[in-house]
């Protein structure tokens, strides 16, 4: 499998761009357990820039498994 691509039809494209830049947070991402993915998503319908987005993912990485 791809470690770079994300195979979600749920997968907001907004996220994933912001998850391409940031490697380190794809990475995590897709170390997620299905339901921390979900709720990871979930949480992007609140996001309403792309900068905003891109903190979001690069913040993945920083909250020591928030989500």
């Amino acid at each position: 499998m791809d470690n770079n691509k994300i195979y979600s039809p749920e997968m907001p494209m907004g996220l994933d761009f912001a998850l391409a830049n940031n490697q380190a947070a794809r990475d995590y991402f897709n170390g997620l357990s299905e339901e921390a993915q979900k709720r990871v998503i979930e949480h992007t319908h609140l996001i309403q820039s792309k900068d905003e987005m891109q903190a979001f993912a690069d913040s993945l990485i920083k909250t020591g498994g928030l989500f």
